[in-house]
């Protein structure tokens, strides 16, 4: 193959040499006094919809960040009226444009304006207000456009089920778990801030509210779980009304204190919107006032620049913030890179915030896992409560490199490594695999409740964080003849898929997934000649773009046949170099060379754009793994390759550290194959 150099007049190693002087550069001057390194979280118009209804809850008019708010929304509107999952999704989503739609009328935005004429319009191509999730019907509650009978009744009780019981909150996902805890509360008191009379969405009723059916879809099979929890639910809606449940406000009072204690230090809940909002209402309705020390400082940290951001004038509410996760990653780069001494002060700031900021407490997974002491990192800021396998794999990752640097060693670094290892083999599942921030939480039961309709209820292990932690596990020279790496590496081979790749558990989606499992299997010692092996790189290579780039739509977690397939980005090509990279064949010499050139030629004042969203919250199944998707996958889940159910993410560096490894892995591969194209 006959390939330009992106560069005229220089060779390849010299064309990387100088873009990875001015990525790294341009990451120097934007990391922060801490030490750390952080990206905006760009998500969906849910965040800003659902925190303008939360202040209209709280009887916040007036509240300064509202305006900015309403900005934002009307600035992230599609054409067609609608609002989307994720940057070039092919359909906007029902749930989001039906928050959108109720934030703007409880501003007082009327009726007949285009903006929602526009969106009243394509809500009824959808098939109305009927088709939106459980969560969505609970906000309609909030502000009384939704019957609370009519939403599924999360009893407080749920707080005093033993750890035995399926139905145990710890059984839960983190994030759901913590959700699920204000939402009992909420469904148990069924409070109301209706809009004001001219406000109200009438409108979204054509036919009048008497006639609706508000009841959730029938469950047409008889006999199923679904069914079953279906009457459950009316059942306890019945006892509610009776006001027929023993003990309801010693639960409630049960479910209050552990809210109260798991809040954040910066303000939040769980390190994320969703728990952090609904507690805030929860607290509120149980007679906390304004100024009480908890509310004040959940309402406080929306004035955190740390979790918002401003767009001419639009504000935006991040949906989490990932400073652990950002700063591991630009460390591992610039080690890629061997750029450390170069930036040695950087580096030096980086790893003592790190060493700083490990998670010494026992969290919720201390519930099910004994006998090992906290040890690790979360995403967030201040999450004790929710450290993470995969931010602490990647954190491993970097340490292990300056585990016998003398300034470390007397700073504890090799008791904080000790730590994160014992916490994280700890962690293993008995699948084998690692989840992100529990073990073995996989009991699909929870998938059939109706309160259970989004994203995903379940944290089960992935290809990606179990890769992750094999990586790191390799670097700190355990091989595949450890017990606990065998069984990863026997997970990693039953999850790849027939055609030689994986699955993206935490990232957009098969590039993602076969760029963790490539380079996990080198780092511990496995075969890269093995036929599994070559299959993964032969299923990346074929997926180059004709641009030399890589690309995957979000449509994929929905489309199998969109597996490997769009819009090249700077993230994804990067994540299909390091797959080739690690398995190091020859033959890939040139699809190398135009990946390059690919990310080479698009690099603009040291880093590159990314409309594209290539981070995965939620692929929408409910159960947090890959699924048939076959004939009815779409009608079973209620979501097409639009992810009404997902949850999308665009990590700003993602697009800029990812990059800057491929490269300094590249100049490695190619002073052994040569710098010249063939």
């Amino acid at each position: 193959m006959n390939v330009e150099n992106p560069l005229a007049g220089q060779t390849m190693d010299e064309t990387l040499r100088a873009a990875i002087e001015s990525g790294f550069g341009w990451s120097v001057a934007r990391q922060h006094p801490e030490g750390y390194w952080v990206g905006k979280l760009q998500t969906n118009s849910c965040m800003e919809a659902e925190w303008i209804l939360a202040l209209h809850f709280l009887g916040l008019h007036d509240h300064p960040r509202r305006a900015g708010l309403v900005r934002s929304l009307l600035r992230e509107q599609r054409a067609d009226g609608s609002w989307g999952i994720y940057h070039g999704a092919s359909a906007g989503d029902i749930n989001a444009t039906v928050e959108s739609y109720a934030a703007l009328r409880s501003v007082g935005m009327a009726a007949d304006d285009p903006v929602l004429a526009t969106a009243r319009a394509w809500i009824f191509q959808r098939g109305g207000l009927r088709n939106v999730r459980v969560f969505t019907r609970y906000w309609l509650a909030l502000i009384g456009e939704w019957p609370w009978e009519s939403t599924p009744n999360i009893p407080p009780e749920v707080i005093r089920f033993p750890l035995w019981f399926p139905f145990n909150i710890y059984n839960f996902a983190s994030w759901a778990r913590a959700t699920l805890m204000p939402i009992a509360v909420l469904s148990a008191r069924r409070p109301v801030r209706p809009l004001a009379d001219g406000n109200r969405l009438d409108e979204l009723f054509p036919e009048g509210r008497e006639g609706f059916d508000y009841s959730l879809p029938k469950v047409i099979r008889p006999f199923t779980w679904e069914q079953f929890f279906m009457t459950t639910d009316r059942i306890l809606h019945w006892a509610q009304s009776r006001r027929a449940v023993p003990g309801r406000e010693a639960a409630i009072a049960r479910v209050m204190e552990w809210i109260v204690k798991h809040q954040d230090a910066d303000g939040a809940w769980g390190g994320i919107q969703p728990p952090w909002i609904y507690s805030l209402m929860a607290l509120q309705i149980e007679g906390y006032p304004m100024g009480h020390p908890v509310i004040a400082k959940g309402l406080d940290a929306l004035h955190d620049p740390r979790w918002s951001y401003e767009v001419d004038g639009a504000v935006y509410i991040q949906a989490s913030v990932s400073p652990v996760w950002d700063t591991v990653l630009t460390l591992l780069a610039m080690d890629d890179c061997e750029v450390q001494e170069e930036h040695a002060e950087a580096v030096d700031k980086a790893i003592g915030w790190l060493l700083d900021n490990e998670v010494r407490h026992y969290g919720d997974w201390a519930r099910k896992v004994r006998g090992v002491a906290p040890g690790g990192w979360a995403f967030e800021y201040a999450n004790q409560f929710y450290p993470d396998v995969d931010d602490t794999a990647v954190a491993l990752i970097v340490l292990a490199k300056h585990r016998q640097d003398p300034k470390w060693r007397a700073r504890g670094i090799d008791g904080v490594i000790e730590r994160a290892v014992n916490w994280v083999l700890a962690m293993q599942c008995s699948a084998g695999g690692w989840a992100a921030f529990d073990r073995d939480n996989d009991a699909q039961i929870l998938t059939r409740i109706p309160f259970s309709d989004f994203g995903e209820a379940l944290d089960p292990p992935s290809v990606d964080v179990t890769a992750h932690v094999l990586e790191a596990l390799g670097a700190l020279g355990y091989d595949r003849h450890h017990p606990a790496i065998a069984r990863g590496v026997a997970f990693l081979r039953k999850e790849q898929e027939r055609d030689g790749s994986w699955w993206g558990r935490w990232g957009v989606n098969y590039i993602y997934g076969t760029s963790a499992a490539l380079p996990a299997l080198k780092a511990v010692g496995e075969d890269m000649r093995d036929d599994h092996v070559l299959r993964a790189a032969d299923w990346i290579a074929a997926h180059q773009n004709a641009d030399g780039g890589w690309g995957e739509t979000c449509g994929s977690y929905m489309d199998r046949s969109l597996a490997g397939k769009g819009d090249s980005t700077a993230s994804q090509t990067a994540w299909a170099l390091m797959s080739l990279l690690a398995v190091g064949r020859p033959q890939d010499r040139a699809v190398v060379w135009k990946g390059l050139g690919f990310l080479t030629s698009r690099q603009q004042d040291g880093t590159w754009d990314e409309a594209e969203y290539t981070g995965t919250g939620f692929p929408g199944y409910g159960l947090g793994r890959p699924i048939d998707l076959a004939d009815g996958a779409e009608e079973a889940l209620g979501q097409s390759v639009e992810l009404s159910r997902g949850f999308m993410i665009n990590y700003n560096l993602y697009r800029h550290y990812f990059p800057l490894m491929a490269m300094g892995r590249a100049r490695n591969y190619l002073a052994r194959l040569g710098n010249e194209p063939e």
